[in-house]
Formats: structure tokens, sequence, C-alpha cells
């Protein structure tokens, strides 16, 4: 009997290396979960009445301890047109988000819109942060979304 079909060594090869291949691809197509909290814990409210944030475009109001504190992030300008969000943070937890500008002005906009910016914002609401997911088919306002909400956030962590 020949030595190859005796112990099968080139099969044995092929399906370690396909093992190998698959335990990788699933390994690096996992997406690695994010527990941080949005606004530093250590950060003081900050006392009175509204404030406006550093940022151009961006507006914060201010409230006591243990209250939530809305800041609206900046305008980003992308190919279809601007878009700003809108954030509510309570006690250093992303409660709220919602899109204040977005492009609206043709049908194929209102369309794509009417199911990234819902998407966007659960995604948002579930990383607790800016790094969040692209909508496919969605790929300006979701570059968009995510610089507005990320100024929002740095604004809020004043």
């Amino acid at each position: 009997m020949h030595a190859l079909r005796k112990n099968r060594p080139l099969r044995r090869m092929v399906l370690a290396s396909a093992t190998t291949v698959s335990a990788m691809v699933l390994l690096l197509s996992l997406k690695p979960h994010t527990t941080g909290l949005v606004v530093g814990a250590s950060t003081p409210a900050p006392q009175g009445g509204t404030s406006a944030a550093a940022s151009p475009g961006g507006a914060a109001s201010a409230s006591p301890k243990g209250a939530s504190k809305s800041v609206t992030g900046r305008t980003v300008q992308t190919r279809w047109g601007p878009v700003q969000v809108r954030i509510t943070v309570k006690d250093g937890r992303l409660t709220d988000v919602t899109a204040v500008r977005y492009p609206t002005d043709n049908p194929r906009d209102r369309e794509i819109n009417s199911y990234a910016i819902p998407q966007l914002r659960r995604e948002a609401l579930t990383a607790q942060s800016a790094q969040i997911d692209m909508v496919s088919g969605a790929s300006y306002t979701s570059t968009g979304y995510q610089q507005s909400l990320q100024s929002a956030l740095d604004a809020a962590s004043r």
C-alpha cells in the first residue's frame, strides 16, 4: 500500500489549514465591546444656567448634578447636506441622541435617512460613544453623524 494513502497527510494538512483560516476569520470579525462612559465620572457639573460649548456650532445646557444635560454637536457639512445631532447625558450615560439636521432635499435623501438615522441612533445609544458602525448606503450621513456626535460628546465632557 502507498504511504500517502495510508496516513493521508495531505488531507490532514488541508483540513488543518482550513480550520486555522476559519478560526482566524471568526476571531477577526468579532467586534470589541466598549463599556466606557461618555462623560468622565469625576467631571463636576457646571453650576448655574446655560453655557455655550467651545466647539463651533455646538451649544450645551448645564444642569445640577444628577439631572440630564443636553448638548448640540457641531454642524457637519457632507456631500448631500448638513448633519447635526443633539445628545442628552445623565449621570455620565448617553440617554438620548436626536438628529437635528440631516439631508432631506430630495426623495432619495428622505428614503435613505428614514432608515439610517434610527439605526445610527440605536448604534450610538448601544455603544455609548461615537465609535459606531456606518449604515450601508448612507455613508456620507453616517460620517457626518459620527463627527457631530463626537463633537457633542466632547462638549458634554467639559
